[in-house]
């Protein structure tokens, strides 16, 4: 049998005037070329649940190109993708389908709407993948595929995870890999579309079996560059020092997604420091507190953090680490002034770096779920929107216009050659 892992990873903005504006402004769109270049972390550990008389390939697809294009010949695919480019990957599906090629699709967007899935492919995978792949490979060789594999009823140990099959990858093309080192959250933020929706709750992988992939990562690229592909990296302090511990005899460079709590343990902060961290992305959503009320389901806990947010930042930096500050604009009761305050608020606290998305309600989220009720979403199902910059719902203290236009403008000041690199030679 011939497997093929096929990984979306063209994700744009979907709004030309925001393509052209990234096209003018880099470092708009950056990070997320950077997210759309990673390869598919889940798809390469579950080539390491295969067994080794499948035969594997991995596939980066940018783009779909026209009928009857199909990026190989396959006894069988499992496809991944974004919510934002879940639709080409359905054309995809389709396509291998009607050459008799098996599809199988699984991963965040599919485990949020399975029944949509299903009409494109010959089986869903719900959850994680992990438990369920071995039987998935089972079937698949007795001829005997189910339509629906459903890990929610299941408790996957990350000390089981199998060892992703990074040397199916050209590393050449990428520059960084990803590591997982815990799944899930214990926040629950409206919003997240992450991990915590196919894992809910939280748990960590065994320190041994991270410094093992690194190892493996090693294996085809001596000096890599990591980025940990948590939802947040420390959130168990224990955990990130045992982490950290392990991580400074491996002379690497790395990055993760964390919050705020990190600049009040100098300890760690010097431990980050010594493994080789390069920069945390930490999402502070607004430059005031009100848009952050509730953000937090479970004990508003964004917004009790928002006075320490400018001493938080100094402090990270001070370490040597740069901040890549993350602002979601349009939170409910954000109105036209947010994009002014997200100016002075970068210009003023020291960021290294920034992110500016819009508030994007992905399927599966509390989110999603409210606005609908609320009838805000403005085109159902739309999830070609969803890329992190263009607006399918109505914003509570704004208008849907003043919303594009200011998300555009702000782009263009904290984005331009000169305001970049005096924020990244005051920081």
């Amino acid at each position: 049998m011939k497997l093929g892992l096929l990984a979306m990873s063209g994700v744009r903005a979907h709004d030309p005037e925001l393509t052209a504006l990234g096209l003018t402004l880099p470092g708009f769109v950056e990070r997320n070329r950077v997210i759309a270049s990673l390869p598919s972390l889940g798809l390469l550990t579950l080539a390491g649940a295969t067994p080794g008389d499948v035969a594997l390939e991995y596939i980066d697809v940018p783009d779909v190109h026209p009928a009857p294009w199909l990026p190989g010949d396959f006894d069988v695919v499992a496809i991944s993708s974004f919510s934002a480019q879940i639709k080409e990957a359905y054309e995809l599906a389709d396509r291998y389908r009607a050459v008799g090629t098996k599809v199988i699709l699984g991963g965040l967007h599919v485990s949020a709407v399975p029944h949509e899935a299903a009409q494109h492919a010959d089986a869903v995978v719900v959850g994680e993948g992990e438990p369920l792949w071995p039987r998935v490979i089972a079937d698949l060789e007795a001829d005997r595929l189910d339509v629906l594999y459903d890990a929610r009823p299941f408790r996957f140990d990350l000390a089981d995870s199998p060892m992703p099959r990074f040397e199916l990858l050209d590393v050449e093309k990428y520059n960084r890999l990803t590591v997982q080192t815990q799944r899930g959250c214990p926040f629950d933020c409206e919003f997240c579309g992450a991990s915590i929706r196919i894992a809910p709750g939280f748990k960590v992988k065994p320190v041994p079996r991270v410094i093992d992939e690194i190892h493996r990562i090693k294996s085809i690229w001596p000096q890599p560059f990591i980025e940990f592909a948590d939802d947040n990296t420390f959130a168990n302090k224990s955990h990130g020092r045992q982490l950290l511990r392990a991580l400074g005899k491996e002379h690497i460079r790395w990055f993760t997604e964390t919050d705020v709590s990190i600049a009040s343990d100098p300890e760690l902060l010097s431990l980050m420091r010594d493994s080789g961290c390069a920069q945390v992305l930490i999402g502070f959503e607004a430059p005031s507190r009100a848009p952050l009320e509730h953000i937090e389901q479970k004990s508003n806990w964004k917004a009790k953090q928002f006075d320490r947010y400018r001493e938080a930042i100094d402090r990270i930096q001070s370490f040597g680490i740069t901040v890549n500050g993350c602002f979601i604009l349009g939170l409910d009761g954000a109105g036209p002034d947010c994009f002014e305050n997200v100016l002075h608020f970068v210009r003023d606290s020291g960021l290294f770096e920034v992110q500016v998305t819009v508030q994007t309600a992905f399927p599966g989220t509390p989110l999603y779920d409210r606005l609908r009720r609320e009838k805000r979403i403005l085109r159902e199902g739309a999830w070609e929107l969803c890329t992190l910059f263009d607006v399918n719902f109505v914003p509570s203290a704004m208008t849907v216009a003043q919303l594009e236009k200011g998300l555009r403008d702000l782009a263009c000041a904290l984005y331009d050659a000169e305001a970049t690199r005096e924020r990244q030679r005051t920081a």
